[in-house]
């Protein structure tokens, strides 16, 4: 059975491998989690630069992780996304 998560940003449900994970750890560190088995609190978006744009503009992560997300948490998604095309 396929483990469904949302896109935080386009409010999608989509198979949990097809979704970049964004996780906040205990120290409040925020990454990019390529395993999908980091600890902590995780968020999901769908690994295309228009819901990486949504993101960013709707301030989801902020949201997400009841926190200000650095301009460098955003720019490590890029690359991620970017990278995998």
């Amino acid at each position: 059975m396929e483990k469904l998560r949302m896109c935080i940003a386009c409010r999608q449900m989509k198979d949990k491998r097809d979704l970049l994970r964004i996780v906040k750890d205990k120290e409040g560190n925020i990454s990019v989690d390529l395993s999908g088995k980091k600890n902590g609190r995780g968020a999901y978006i769908c690994k295309d630069e228009a819901c990486l744009e949504k993101l960013k503009k709707q301030k989801s992560l902020n949201k997400a992780f009841k926190t200000n997300v650095s301009e460098d948490v955003y720019n490590e998604i890029r690359e991620v996304i970017l990278g995998q095309k």
